[in-house]
């Protein structure tokens, strides 16, 4: 990593950084809608073009967006720098309307803002940042924004580990976290359904006769609940149930399932937890319990490697009169498919708010210029 040097450079102007975040938000762009998300993809695509950017657009597949890999001009395809972020949102369309994009005092309100249209603006004005002033980096830079982070990165898992594999670091533009800290670690997620086949009767005439499908998955939830234990960061939670015939009361339910999350702090929990979920065993007679899922987004751990680059970040942030605390999250992002490789990965740089996937998610306008300048000089420095 290079040593840190001040160079004030052309202003970096709060309401220019607030002018493209609106017209990135106001482009809706729900996962599951991917010709929405294809305009923004278009919108960007030319943005990052009239960089002087060599622009990538990778086809969406099973229903989802495209995806946009845009390349520095310098530096080659070998290891580099890359940004990573996603432009899809949880919002269906027509949420805008109802919702716009508002202005109160330090705080814009709206869809997608926190989360994370204005994480990823802040990556792209950091480095036009640079651009303006005429300067490239010492590592080549690879953006690469993905079309479905916010339903498990189905489609762009492969080329997110592929874009780590080739670099030397991850910069992940998530939100920032209160006070302006960085995530430098994240719990790896597992998903399971758990599905239970009794056996019907008619609950007053043969109740006898009947196995309960409810009663079992009631007690396979309290074994599943009981997995959690918060000194080893280990959460289990069955968030979704369901069984028996709907109206029906006087039947012996023959069918109920469950969908269970888990979230482990390091990759030796969640793999004892998930080996645990998947041997349960039917607790009653003649009932056939099946269990299906396992992990889907490993842990980012805070290896050496992250802390390295995290303790760089910091020093780059006292040069520019920033504070930069760290903390460890229970939520996934296309980081921990990085970090689980071993590429060092730095999440949370975007935009400080609140809120997100919530009615009253907004960013913080005062924190994307210090974000902008801390990136920027990221970009600048490492080596």
């Amino acid at each position: 990593m290079a040593a840190i040097a001040q160079d004030a450079g052309p202003r970096i102007d709060t309401r220019e950084l607030l002018d493209g975040i609106r017209q990135w938000v106001e482009v809706e762009t729900p996962s599951t809608d991917p010709a929405a998300v294809n305009t923004l993809v278009t919108l960007v695509s030319a943005q990052f073009a009239e960089l002087g950017m060599r622009v990538d657009r990778i086809p969406g597949r099973d229903g989802r967006g495209d995806h946009l890999r845009a390349r520095s001009p310098w530096g080659g395809d070998g290891p580099g720098i890359l940004v990573l972020g996603h432009l899809d949102t949880v919002w269906p369309l027509g949420t805008l309307a109802r919702r716009p994009l508002r202005i109160e005092g330090d705080k814009a309100f709206g869809p997608g803002t926190y989360d994370m249209k204005a994480g990823d603006y802040v990556g792209f004005a950091a480095y036009r940042h640079l651009v303006r002033q005429g300067k490239s980096t010492p590592l080549p830079v690879t953006f690469l924004f993905v079309a479905d982070e916010e339903v498990g990165s189905p489609t762009s898992r492969a080329l997110i580990e592929e874009s780590a594999r080739n670099s030397r670091y991850v910069l992940v533009m998530e939100p920032g976290r209160p006070a302006g800290a960085v995530v430098t670690s994240r719990k790896a997620i597992a998903k399971f359904v758990v599905k239970v086949k009794g056996v019907a009767a008619h609950a007053g005439v043969a109740h006898e006769q009947g196995r309960s499908a409810v009663v079992e998955l009631a007690k396979q939830i309290l074994a599943l609940e009981a997995m959690t234990d918060y000194a080893r960061g280990i959460t289990v939670s069955v968030g979704v149930i369901s069984g028996g015939t709907k109206g029906f009361a006087n039947v012996v339910p023959e069918y109920a399932e469950a969908y269970v999350d888990c979230r482990a702090a390091d990759a030796a929990g969640v793999d004892t937890t998930v080996r645990a979920i998947m041997a349960l065993k039917a607790l009653g007679p003649d009932v056939v319990l099946t269990i299906t899922g396992g992990v889907t987004r490993p842990a980012f751990e805070r290896t050496a490697g992250v802390a390295r680059l995290y303790e760089h970040a910091l020093a780059v942030a006292h040069e520019l009169g920033q504070e930069l605390p760290e903390v460890t999250t229970g939520g996934g992002s296309d980081g921990n498919f990085t970090a689980a490789l071993g590429t060092p990965t730095l999440d949370g740089l975007g935009a400080v708010g609140a809120g997100a996937h919530a009615e009253h998610e907004h960013i913080l306008l005062s924190s994307l210029q210090p974000r902008v300048a801390l990136v920027a000089r990221l970009l600048e420095t490492l080596v």
